[in-house]
């Protein structure tokens, strides 16, 4: 089946261990994966929607599946997931994305939790899920993704998510939950360089990153090595402006608290983002630490890049795909739908033959078999 449309699915998700018992199975589960994810393509929100996928299609799906049994009843299709081991889905899905997709060498891999807010179960005391994904920001793939008990588990989430990566050459951001010593540590070891947003989690560095820059400004940056860039972008009635300073003078470094404890840090920055809508102006200020050097422009190229994962990842899993309203909720059924509709995404992403959003695509694929091919085989 090497010519298979289905190929690297396959050879990536063929060996996950069969929660069923042995020999008493209707149907192959790699059949019942490759089913969901075309379901899911194809715009199906559960495992009723995906039975009827595979009832519509079953003629073509017999073209590249065994189907010995015919097509599984949502009834299977949910209790098949519910038991799959939820983390090694997952490590079939970050294995399929390192082997297919070209991740470009210092691009942005961001970093972020997203919560699936109706996988809640308040009949069982069950909370909803919570998700840490990554999102390399100039390929548009979702790189994987681990469970966490809430978001402050995000934390020790981070490292686990990071070691099915692979990152060397790439620029990780992660927002003020993720800036620590270890996570900073675990980034430069697996060859990555990273930018970090320092907020009140990390009170004795915030506050003397920004009394450094109060200093430099005051003085006007006068015999510091720093660098400044500045963009201005204008569109649907509003102006943003956005600077960024980035200082690697070794003198500022002694004067940050425990600045040692942060392996390869080289640049503090700040960055000051000003929106003009109208009237009415608003601004916001940031802090940074980076192992990168004191390329301003850079930084702040990182920095925005960084909001990638929530416009467009997160949104387009809420709006697209309506994970948000997603009522999956047995054992590691919510997880592994997760992985689904990612698995989905990236596919729908990478085909590139009409210039639609993923929703006119989803639509597309549903309707016709050889757009549904071309998506299958866009990697």
């Amino acid at each position: 089946m090497t010519t298979s449309p289905i190929g690297s699915i396959e050879e990536h998700f063929s060996n996950l261990v069969e929660p069923r018992v042995v020999g008493r199975s209707d149907h192959k589960l790699i059949d019942i994966v490759v089913i969901a994810i075309c379901g899911v393509i194809c715009g199906a929100e559960g495992w009723t929607d995906i039975e009827q996928f595979g009832q519509v299609k079953e003629d073509w799906l017999r073209q590249f599946l065994e189907l010995p049994s015919g097509i599984p009843s949502h009834d299977t299709f949910g209790r098949v997931f519910g038991r799959l081991d939820a983390e090694e889905f997952q490590h079939c899905f970050a294995s399929w994305v390192q082997a297919v997709f070209d991740i470009t060498e210092g691009q942005v891999i961001a970093i972020d939790g997203k919560t699936a807010r109706r996988s809640h179960d308040r009949v069982i005391g069950k909370d909803a899920i919570h998700m840490v994904n990554a999102w390399a920001a100039k390929n548009s793939i979702a790189l994987g993704q681990v469970k966490t008990d809430d978001e402050s588990n995000e934390i020790t989430a981070i490292p686990r998510l990071l070691k099915l990566l692979e990152i060397k050459g790439c620029i990780v951001t992660i927002d003020a939950m993720g800036c620590q010593t270890e996570i900073a540590g675990q980034i430069i070891d697996q060859g990555g360089d990273y930018v970090l947003q320092v907020k009140d989690n990390q009170k004795n560095l915030r506050q003397d990153i920004e009394d450094w820059f109060a200093y430099a400004r005051q003085v006007g940056f006068k015999d510091m090595s720093y660098d400044y860039a500045r963009t201005v972008n204008k569109g649907h009635g509003r102006i943003e402006i956005r600077e960024c300073w980035a200082i690697d003078d070794p003198l500022a470094f002694e004067y940050i608290r425990h600045y040692l404890g942060w392996k390869g840090l080289k640049t503090i920055a700040m960055v000051r983002r000003q929106r003009r809508i109208g009237n009415r102006v608003t601004e916001e200020t940031a802090y940074y630490i980076s192992s990168l050097d004191g390329d301003a422009t850079l930084i702040l190229t990182c920095s925005r890049q960084h909001w990638a994962v929530e416009n467009s990842l997160h949104w387009v899993l809420d709006v697209t795909f309506r994970e948000d309203a997603s009522r999956i909720r047995v054992g590691a059924a919510p997880q592994n739908f997760a992985v689904l509709r990612r698995i989905a995404l990236n596919l729908l992403k990478q085909e590139n033959s009409i210039k639609r959003s993923v929703r006119a695509k989803r639509m597309r694929a549903a309707l016709d078999d050889d757009y549904l091919l071309k998506v299958l085989t866009s990697v």
